[in-house]
């Protein structure tokens, strides 16, 4: 399997984001990866939807 065809600061945003190591990361397979991010994305978007609700 070839690693992810990211930047060296993509993946290390990533790695960061997802809390795996960057070797972890960069042999993951494309789908799995695909699939956290998504998670990742939902997180934020239901973080920064309570948050607005605080603030009303």
């Amino acid at each position: 399997m070839r690693p992810l065809q990211i930047s060296p600061e993509t993946a290390v945003k990533l790695a960061e984001a997802l809390q795996v190591p960057l070797e972890r990361l960069m042999h993951m397979p494309q789908h799995i990866l695909l699939q956290k991010m998504m998670e990742l994305a939902n997180q934020e978007k239901e973080a920064n939807e309570a948050a607005n609700k605080n603030q009303e």
